[in-house]
Formats: C-alpha cells, structure tokens, sequence
C-alpha cells in the first residue's frame, strides 16, 4: 500500500487581499475594509460594489486577523448531554435562529451525559476561543469548576435546563415544579389514587423540583404519600422500564406513575404493556418534555411540554445582551422561568363508562 503526501505551500499561495479590491474599484484599502465589516459611515452602494468586487476576485475574509481586531470570534459554543434527545435539538434550533440573526456561528459539543467529557468540551470551546457558552449540565456532573472557569475568564455563561444556583450564572428553565404538580394533579383529575412517582438523580436541581410538584400534588388532595411509591431512576429508557417493574411487583401496586422525563416514562410503558394488568385505563402514565415520539406511540403519551425552542431563543437573547458588556462578572445574573404545559393523551385518559342504553318502554292502550 502507498500512501501519497501532498504539501501545500500556503504562505506562497496568491491570495486575493483588501488591497487588491481596493484597487479594482479605485478606492482605499480602509474604505474596503469598513464596508466588508458593514460599518455604518459606508453607504450602501459602496458596500455593494465592494461585495460585487470581493466575489469577482474570490476574497476570502480573514476571520482570525478579524477577530483579533474587534476582540471577538462571533462563535458561539453550546454544550448539550445528549444529541439524541429531541429536547436539546429542539433548544439548539431556538439558539441557532437568534444566534444566525446576529451573525454569530454555533458551535456544538455533546458530552454523551459524562463529566469527563463536559469538561474537555469547555476546554475545546475555550481554546476555540468562542465569544461564550450556553450549556446543559451532564447527570454525572457534581464539580463546576470549569464552569467557574469559563467566568473567571470573563465570558458569558448561560445554563438551560439543568442549571446550578450556585454558580451564579444566567439561567433559563421551565417551571419544573409547576410542571410536575400539574402532570400528579391530572392523574388525580383522572380518579387515579395511588400514583407513583420515578425520578432522577437528586444531585440535579430541575429533578429534585420535579420531586417536589408531584408531593405537594398529592398533600394538596389530601392524599398520603408512600415512600415506596417513589424510586430513583437514571434517566432512560432501560431504567424507567425497571424502576416501573420493582413499582408494579409491590402488594399495594400504583394506580398511575408519573415518569420524571419522556424516555423513562418510555422504559415504564413497556413494563406496563408487559404487566397483567395492562389494560386501558388501568394504569396512568405522565412523561415530561414532549419528545418527538411521545404523540406517535401506542398508547400516546401524555406529557409536559418544556416550550424548548423558547428556551434556546432565551438563552441566546441573554447571550447578545451580555456580549454588550465588558465586566460579565460584575453583571447581575438574569433568571427566565417558562412555563409548562401539559399535553394530555391517551396514556393517562380513562376511558368514560358507555352509557346504558334506554329500551323504550311498552305502552298498554
């Protein structure tokens, strides 16, 4: 086998500068150079002729000598858990439309749910030197301090979803404790009284929340919470299939589970189809997050929605306003709390009794 080296010489390459558009126009370089950067002094029939002029002659932009100039990349970094959930894609498409509005570039790093992994993306975005970072923390993640790096460096640092108080950052979240006391308070509507409750790691301050919607749920119906009705999964689908399997093999088993997220409650529904007592209206069952699939499974699967792409939106707004500022650590941190809401499906509806039909009576003359 051969293997073929091919060396560029780069340095020697004829490149197409500002001065050569300069002089294709009869104009100054700095002229060229203000209505490349779409400077406000440049009257829009200048900067058309120069963009006319840059494609005829290939210009490409240099955009490190340009970053070092303005002091900014115009890159934004975004670290996510997990690119398979519908969730985070949904708030990367929010991020990207404001983001693209500005003129900024995203970049994405994903950390597959690990520690390890988040840390070296912020590392990436950091020596990438983006202009800053919005961010969802990872289940594993207990130690910030990259994080409090990414502030100690001056760069804004937005957290969506799962977001730490403590850090003292900017954050946009939905109300998960509303959220979950409106998805206990719709089993109970639905007449369900034992309903269960799977959650994630406590460490995590959106699920801890999710915890307490579901108990102030039921005190406020008066109904006594069993602690053997709450487990604590690891936030998938596998997990939420044995969490709802040890829940339904109890002497007292639940009437209903409301599932901390979408995928666990997917792992619960299958334990629940597997089950004897899978029949309709049997057993209720409540996700979070409205993934794509919810509606589309069988049953279809009631849920809370988390309006994602708001949030991302959000998250960038934040972003623009913080780039304006030149002592982000001095900023006070801003707090966007949406609100949920629930979509209601098949998954926790109970049939209604069919109403008897009347047979007309017999009239004697």
């Amino acid at each position: 086998m051969r293997f073929y080296i091919y060396v560029i010489d780069y340095v020697n390459m004829s490149r197409t500068t500002i001065h050569d558009i300069a002089k294709e126009l009869n104009t100054t370089a700095a002229t060229v150079s203000r209505a490349l950067n779409d400077h406000p002094s440049i009257s829009a029939a200048t900067k058309q002729s120069v963009r006319e002029a840059a494609q005829k002659l290939n210009y490409q932009q240099n955009r490190v000598a340009s970053s070092l100039r303005l002091g900014r990349t115009n890159v934004l970094g975004v670290v996510i858990p997990s690119a398979d959930i519908s969730f985070f894609g949904s708030v990367i498409h929010g991020i990207e439309k404001v983001a693209k509005a500005h003129g900024y570039n995203v970049i994405l790093f994903q950390t597959n749910e690990q520690y390890e992994d988040e840390v070296q993306g912020i590392k990436t975005l950091l020596q990438s030197n983006v202009d800053g970072i919005i961010a969802s923390i990872s289940k594993e993640t207990t130690n910030y301090d990259h994080f409090r790096e990414v502030k100690d460096r001056n760069i804004p640092l937005i957290l969506f979803d799962r977001a730490i108080d403590s850090l003292g950052v900017s954050t946009v979240v939905i109300d998960d404790y509303k959220g979950a006391f409106m998805a206990t308070e719709h089993l109970i509507s639905q007449d369900y009284t034992r309903i269960a409750h799977i959650s994630g790691p406590p460490h995590i301050q959106i699920f801890h929340d999710r915890l307490r919607g579901y108990v102030d749920a039921l005190a406020a119906h008066h109904i006594k919470v069993d602690e053997d009705l709450i487990t604590y999964g690891k936030v998938s689908i596998d997990s939420g299939r044995s969490c709802a399997e040890q829940l339904l093999q109890l002497p007292n088993r639940p009437d209903a589970i409301f599932a901390v997220e979408d995928f666990t409650a997917l792992g619960a529904l299958q334990a629940i189809k597997e089950s004897p007592w899978h029949r309709p209206g049997e057993i209720g069952l409540v996700g979070f997050a409205n993934e794509a699939f919810s509606a589309y499974i069988t049953p279809s699967l009631t849920t809370i929605d988390q309006q994602t792409a708001h949030m991302g939106e959000e998250a960038a707004k934040i972003f623009m306003e913080l780039r304006q500022n030149t002592t982000v650590t001095e900023t006070a941190p801003q707090k966007v709390v949406l609100e949920p809401l629930l979509i209601a499906r098949q998954s926790s509806t109970r049939p209604k009794p069919k109403k008897k039909s009347l047979k007309a009576s017999t009239i004697v003359p």
